[in-house]
């Protein structure tokens, strides 16, 4: 009997490839997305030390409070705002986007649209 790969081992193994290709520095750390059924998560990286430079989600009280609900396009929309506006505030203005193995489309693409439309530069 033929054995099928459930949806999150096939976008873990394409997380695993696509990071072999992309590296964030402090010149130009790299967008992090990350979405679970009920939230998404955005961080900013410099892989060369290891640290997290900005991070927000849709589990933050301020973030929430805007939205009617955390997991679908317009969350990931305003979230996009957010981890721009957050990520300009410390002067980083270009980012390597990763999109963590999910399809560039609907919610991902939501946030990587807003936060080019909100000053980050991919």
């Amino acid at each position: 009997m033929v054995s099928k790969k459930t949806r999150s081992v096939v976008r873990q193994n394409k997380h695993r490839k696509i990071r072999n290709h992309i590296s964030g520095t402090a010149e130009r750390p790299r967008l992090a997305v990350f979405r679970s059924n009920n939230h998404m998560y955005a961080q900013i990286i410099d892989d060369t030390v290891g640290n997290t430079l900005v991070a927000a989600c849709t589990l933050e009280k301020d973030v929430k409070a805007e939205l009617e609900k955390t997991n679908n396009v317009d969350a990931a929309a305003h979230l996009g705002t957010v981890i721009a506006k957050r990520a300009l505030e410390k002067g980083i203005t270009q980012v390597v986007f990763d999109r963590g193995g999910y399809i560039y489309h609907g919610k991902v693409a939501a946030l990587a649209e807003a936060a080019r439309e909100a000053g980050l530069t991919f």
